[in-house]
């Protein structure tokens, strides 16, 4: 059975090539004279969108790299399996996420 971690990561790395290829589509459409079919309000949200997904995926892959990943930044406690599973890039435990927008 892989390591929970290894599959996580693996996902990761996946999401990341996802989201590197649909910013790069994104881009190209921003350049066509018809912006791909996209009217440039919905062009520039999806760009947004997909460079912040692309930026959390990433800083997700550095902190595993660096062996922070699964703790929360704010008060250092391991953030649950659970959550990662569903959410890989989370950087807060559930608490904590709770306080930033709260």
């Amino acid at each position: 059975m892989r390591d929970p971690i290894d599959l996580l990561r693996s996902n990761l790395e996946k999401q990341f090539r996802l989201y590197t290829d649909q910013l790069t589509e994104l881009t190209a459409y921003s350049r066509q004279p018809g912006r791909g079919g996209y009217d440039r309000d919905t062009l520039t949200a999806l760009t947004g969108s997909a460079r912040q997904s692309l930026a959390d995926t990433a800083q997700a892959l550095q902190r595993m790299a660096e062996g922070s990943y699964g703790r929360c930044e704010r008060c250092t406690g391991d953030i649950p399996l659970e959550r990662l599973e569903i959410l890989p890039h989370a950087r807060f435990c559930v608490p904590c996420q709770r306080q930033q927008t709260g």
